[in-house]
């Protein structure tokens, strides 16, 4: 077995559930010290399930609001000392419907959701890394970009994108590497905590059926990536396999570019 982050200090956003709690349990077999954040208090049983792995720490935070990003990253340092990796896998769309649709409370909580907390956990990061002058950085965004019935969720990873991008522009030269991967649609089992718990309506339904035609239409591959498909890339990146490459984003959805 490899162990590409042997020693290696990683703070995994979004870690209860989906490609984030994959993400952590790769990690952890590999050799990483985790801290993992979530929302949802399901981040600790994830934690109680690694801590014979590795050494972890849960947090729940709400990574909307820069204060608790900072919370978060001043406990990575004090708990561990360092921070050499920051998966910031926060977000994910809300509704599902045509622009038209769409209130101004809604587009407002959608970039909230899936910009936010990307922005600043790299910005709360940032000091901790530059201290070290190394680091790297792997933001998840998707290829929502391109797509039906998600307008401000891919406003909001296009953001994601220019944040990489820019970042790795501002990093370069100072050991910080910036990456991103952007997901296509992806098998994983039901979401124990759902990000809209309203009952959709039959409209509502089709609207969000369409995204996943549109999704396969898309794809090269015509199906949907798995947990570890979307992991392993997100790995890759962290890791030093990939010393060489930043302000990149890899669009992993079966040959949508996003």
């Amino acid at each position: 077995m490899r162990n590409r982050f042997e020693n290696k200090v990683a703070v995994v956003t979004g870690a209860a559930q989906g490609i984030g709690r994959r993400v952590v349990e790769l990690m952890a077999a590999e050799g990483a010290r985790l801290l993992l954040v979530d929302r949802s208090e399901i981040v600790h049983e994830v934690a109680d399930a690694l801590k014979d792995q590795t050494e972890v720490l849960a947090l729940t935070a709400d990574l909307e609001k820069f204060a608790e990003c900072q919370r978060v990253m001043d406990a990575a340092k004090a708990r561990f000392g360092r921070i050499d990796i920051l998966v910031n896998n926060v977000g994910g769309t809300i509704w599902t419907k045509p622009f038209e649709f769409y209130a101004e409370d809604e587009i407002e909580a959608e970039v909230r959701r899936s910009l936010f907390p990307t922005l600043w956990c790299c910005r709360a990061a940032l000091p901790h890394m530059l201290e070290n002058a190394q680091g790297s950085i792997v933001n998840v965004s998707s290829i929502a970009t391109r797509g039906v019935n998600r307008v401000p969720y891919g406003a909001a990873k296009g953001g994601v994108n220019a944040l990489t991008a820019c970042l790795a522009f501002e990093l370069g030269e100072r050991g910080i590497r910036v990456n991103a991967t952007a997901p296509g649609a992806t098998e994983a089992p039901p979401r124990r905590i759902p990000r809209n718990a309203a009952e959709q309506s039959e409209q509502e339904k089709g609207w969000y059926k369409q995204i996943y035609t549109q999704s396969l239409d898309s794809s090269l591959m015509k199906r949907y990536g798995s947990l570890d498909e979307q992991a392993h890339a997100i790995l890759f990146l962290a890791s030093d396999e990939s010393s060489y490459m930043t302000g990149t984003v890899i669009p992993v959805g079966g040959g949508d570019q996003g």
